[in-house]
């Protein structure tokens, strides 16, 4: 694909092995599914919906248009797309004020990332200006840069994401670990040709080719990391 992006002026080591780890965010670095969920129900119950539960595994991971585009469907409101999304944005950002959590091994992971010198990136399906709020927290320092899901034309489960930043950051896909927590961003990911790491939050996720389940950051280093570039088997270590 052609991207606008700049290259960033990190290059991976010569030759092969791990060029880049690309991070996702709500619900793999930061706790924030439960609080999207909590500010999209919010949403609509001021408009007189209550959301069913069910709808949580459809809408949590995905990018914000298609998710608050299947409540609308649900609950047949009369608000415009637009205005739910705007509505959704300061809800969660109103909620996150009070303090979103870091997962369980997350902090320690971006340090030792730093620590061994290995380009990394956030690539986020959120907006900007809810990624710029949650690295006050994460340390915007931690990554070489970041990319939301409103600064390119296809988010996740569309591969450009990926692909975007491998090629702002001057790394070849297939040398690149992504670290992913729901369906939608590891269909990203793997369809850019990348390896993944899967940490499920919400929704259950299989091991398969090219696929690494885990069940917390804290089993994941860099000699982890780089041990899977060019891995095609599947491993599960639930």
């Amino acid at each position: 694909m052609t991207s606008s992006i700049p290259v960033v002026d990190t290059r991976p080591a010569a030759g092969g092995g791990l060029h880049a780890v690309l991070l996702d965010m709500d619900g793999t670095l930061v706790d924030t599914e439960g609080i999207w969920w909590a500010a999209e129900t919010g949403v609509f119950a001021d408009l007189g919906h209550v959301l069913d539960e069910v709808h949580k595994a459809v809408v949590v991971g995905g990018p914000m248009a298609r998710s608050v585009g299947h409540l609308m469907e649900v609950t047949g409101t009369t608000a415009t797309l637009a205005e739910l999304m705007v509505a959704i944005d300061t809800r969660f950002e109103e909620l996150i004020e009070r303090g979103a959590p870091l997962m369980p091994g997350a902090r320690r992971l971006l340090t030792e990332l730093a620590a061994h010198g290995v380009p990394t990136a956030l690539v986020s399906a959120s907006h900007r200006r809810t990624i710029d709020a949650m690295l006050r927290t994460l340390g915007a320092e931690n990554f070489a840069f970041t990319l939301a899901g409103d600064e390119i034309a296809r988010t996740k489960p569309h591969p450009d994401p990926y692909l975007a930043a491998a090629a702002r950051l001057g790394a070849d896909p297939a040398a690149c670990v992504v670290v992913e927590d729901t369906l939608t961003g590891v269909a990203s990911a793997e369809a850019a040709g990348c390896q993944v790491v899967a940490v499920p939050s919400v929704v259950p996720i299989e091991a398969a080719p090219g696929r690494t389940v885990v069940t917390s950051l804290d089993q994941v280093n860099v000699p982890f990391l780089r041990s899977l570039v060019g891995r095609s088997v599947n491993v599960d270590l639930h």
